[in-house]
């Protein structure tokens, strides 16, 4: 059976008070209507389409894949008007599911319920009950059937005691969908298109409406201001929270954690407070994250140790920490860093694109890019890699147990074999051989007698 899966996502959103469109504002890193696409996007449908409006540049071009067709709403005259603009594109027979681009965490459970209860020939709306409805459409029923969706304005006294709810949400047959939205009239007060006006079709045709209910308030909660987005972030991490919590991770407040991509942890991970995950980011067993701590893109292994402030973010390339390593605090790891079992790199140290061995270090205020680390490398605070000629990349290869000292500047290319020493102020432009010692710097010159000049007064 033909599944067609359509999301609104054409308002303005002008309580968000932002240039941005509303669908596009980011929740745990993702717009609000990509949250929608990937949360259904099990369901497998024969057709998505998205309905634009304002902002429909930005909407398409930030969507845009995956099979998706674009519908534009142009001017907005409702939500049956929107839907009238889709009847071209639905594939013919089966179910249509509605959905908002608004309302991003719409759970996968819900949303295949929905299209299982509408099974083609019945229509299905999303339904919660409100301690307070005082605002929204009432579900009226004649025992479990639905007779009417009534507005709070038009709700008599008994049916404003109704406290179940239309959330907005809907999977009707499709054939008979293009039907009823091609009867919809603007006959009222905002001269729109109403979408629920379809209910009273549907009742008059003899097809039965059923309300679907949810339990889960947060799944059916939209977004029209800064403030209704903040608090859907918050209820939306602490959701995550526990999940990870349930799975054994151990959070140190799951009121200060943030998670916006996946996280996949192993056995006994400690996550200390207000650290942020973004991308693909994989914790091994045992893996302790201090606190204040931004993770993106990488892999840690287990028993790996994650100091406080430090900032990791692999991005296209990826990154990766060996087991048992040590990174932090105020580390930066970026992109195509590749560190092995037991490295160190302390606080203040920068690695790009560089493959550092088991049990190399790097512990204080230095810099490795473009560089291949040997094992047991002891690389000292203040020395660089000079990898950039104003052109180009160069690399450097330092070998197995090379000590370098202090602020020295290896300038690529450049080879450091296996076991050299280099003397702490050295600037090589030169390979050095295995095991020997290159020092590279003006001689010692000591003046005798010599005065500071004094200021003039």
């Amino acid at each position: 059976m033909s599944l067609n899966i359509v999301v609104m996502a054409a308002g303005k959103g002008t309580r968000m008070k932002s240039r941005l469109p509303k669908v596009l504002q980011k929740l745990a890193g993702r717009a609000l209507v990509r949250h929608v696409l990937d949360n259904t996007a099990a369901l497998h449908a024969d057709a998505r389409i998205v309905i634009t409006g304002h902002g429909a540049d930005q909407v398409e071009a930030a969507i845009a894949g995956d099979g998706i067709r674009f519908v534009r709403q142009e001017p907005q005259l409702g939500t049956g008007h929107a839907i009238q603009q889709t009847v071209p594109a639905l594939n013919a027979g089966g179910t249509t599911l509605i959905l908002s681009g608004d309302t991003p965490l719409i759970s996968t459970a819900t949303t295949r319920a929905l299209v299982e209860a509408c099974a083609g020939d019945k229509l299905v709306l999303l339904t919660i009950e409100y301690a307070d409805p005082t605002g929204y459409g009432r579900i009226v029923r004649e025992g479990e059937a639905v007779k009417a969706i009534v507005e709070h304005k038009d709700a008599s006294d008994e049916q404003r005691r109704i406290r179940e709810c239309y959330t907005g949400i809907m999977a009707a047959p499709t054939e008979a969908l293009k039907r009823w939205v091609g009867q919809l009239n603007n006959d009222n007060a905002q001269r729109e298109y109403y979408l629920t006006d379809i209910v009273a079709m549907a009742v008059a045709e003899g097809v039965p409406v059923v309300g679907v209910k949810t339990a889960d308030e947060t799944e059916v909660l939209g977004v029209n201001s800064p403030s209704q987005l903040a608090q859907l972030e918050r209820r939306h991490q602490l959701a995550q929270a526990e999940a990870l919590m349930t799975a054994g991770v151990r959070l140190a407040d799951p009121a200060r954690f943030d998670l916006r991509g996946t996280l996949r942890c192993g056995q006994d991970v400690e996550i200390d407070v207000n650290c942020v995950f973004e991308g693909e980011v994989t914790l091994g067993d045992g893996v302790r994250i201090g606190a204040n701590c931004v993770i993106r893109n990488v892999t840690i292994g287990a028993e790996a140790r994650i100091h406080e402030f430090t900032h990791i973010d692999g991005e296209a390339l990826g990154a990766s920490v060996g087991e048992g390593a040590l990174i932090g605090p105020f580390a930066r790891l970026r992109p195509g860093a590749q560190l092995g079992a037991e490295v160190h790199i302390g606080n203040f140290v920068e690695v790009k694109n560089s493959t550092l061995a088991k049990g190399a270090k790097a512990n204080h205020l230095a810099y490795l890019g473009d560089a291949t680390v040997g094992e047991r490398v002891n690389y000292g605070a203040g020395s660089i890699t000079a990898n950039y000629d104003g052109a180009n990349k160069h690399r450097t290869i330092i070998g197995a147990d090379v000590h370098v000292g202090s602020n020295c500047v290896l300038v690529a290319p450049i080879t450091i074999g296996d076991g050299a020493t280099v003397g702490g102020g050295s600037t090589l432009t030169k390979d050095v051989a295995p095991g020997q010692l290159a020092v590279a710097r003006g001689r010692q010159i000591v003046i005798s007698g010599w005065s500071r000049p004094q200021k003039k007064k």
